[in-house]
């Protein structure tokens, strides 16, 4: 099995490659920079430098690969440019006859577009995928664990043992380890029943904030509170990260979630369904609270 991975240098695809070496497959990774090729490599990848808006390349990398990992680069200053992006990988496969594509949408699909240009553009490339004749997999995931490690919250873990998270105590969120994403990723690609499916995955425990700091705290051994952050610190933290325009994007959303009644499901009830047909040992997020405790507290 040769399989070809599409943003394997971020936290969301990275762990592609070890679950794919660890059923026998060979995993070529695509980044746009070489600067990233030593990483891939000690990854066990084969690097291949390329970018998804570039069509012919999507051609030349997609030759002789069994199956396709992708997802639309998060960091795009158009986001609509990632539906050209998308179909350029799409159209690869299809002329160069890769067996199956599996997509992390990074998050859960709105039912119907809602005006978020990053949300909206998903669902374009959902329909442009299901019409493309390609064998697909869709794999839309929750809110990653690893998002604790942003400078939003992780600061505020190391320094105020506060858990620190921009959504309500009150809005339950079914947390999901990066590296169980990328395993239910290459289980879609081996179950060769899968040919027109997609699956909403969570992770197995649905946590209010008090009930995730209590669950971190038991896997640091530290006492860490829960701590809803403001819309307005989330985006003056991030600004420097996503841009002003980008952070206050996304602090809106949260105002939002501030503001409602009703909060977006964070957790599917049924994931034993799911696991009978991808199999994957999940993570809970007192295990990888313990699992990552250096990255919080460095001594």
């Amino acid at each position: 099995m040769k399989i070809l991975v599409f943003g394997a240098t971020g936290s969301q695809q990275f762990n592609v490659i070890s679950e794919g070496i660890k059923k026998g497959a060979e995993v070529i990774a695509v980044t746009s920079s070489e600067e990233n090729f030593e990483k891939l490599k000690q990854a066990g990848a084969t690097p291949v430098l390329a970018n998804m808006k570039d069509a012919d390349k999507m051609l030349e990398v997609s030759k002789g690969v069994d199956a396709i990992a992708f997802m639309i680069p998060v960091s795009l200053q158009n986001p609509f440019d990632g539906l050209q992006y998308a179909k350029n990988v799409i159209d690869a496969a299809k002329e160069n006859h890769v067996k199956k594509l599996v997509w992390n949408t990074s998050g859960w699909l709105e039912t119907q577009k809602v005006g978020s240009p990053v949300d909206d553009v998903k669902l374009d490339v959902k329909d442009y995928l299901i019409n493309s004749g390609v064998n697909y997999v869709i794999i839309e995931p929750t809110i990653y664990m690893e998002n604790l490690m942003g400078p939003f919250c992780a600061p505020f873990i190391t320094n105020e043992k506060k858990l620190a998270y921009p959504t309500p105590e009150a809005m339950p969120i079914g947390w999901i380890a990066s590296r169980d994403v990328s395993a239910f990723v290459v289980e879609a690609i081996y179950n060769e029943d899968l040919k027109a499916d997609s699956f909403q995955i969570s992770g197995l425990e649905n946590l209010k904030g008090n009930e995730s700091a209590e669950q971190f705290s038991n896997g640091v051994g530290e006492k860490n509170v829960y701590y809803s952050q403001s819309p307005n610190e989330f985006e003056e933290i991030m600004a420097p990260f996503l841009g002003e325009a980008g952070a206050a994007s996304v602090a809106s959303y949260y105002e939002s979630l501030q503001n409602g009644n009703e909060y977006p499901k964070k957790f599917n009830p049924n994931m034993n369904a799911v696991l009978e047909k991808l199999p994957v040992n999940m993570t809970s997020l007192k295990d990888w609270a313990e699992e990552n405790i250096s990255y919080f507290f460095k001594s």
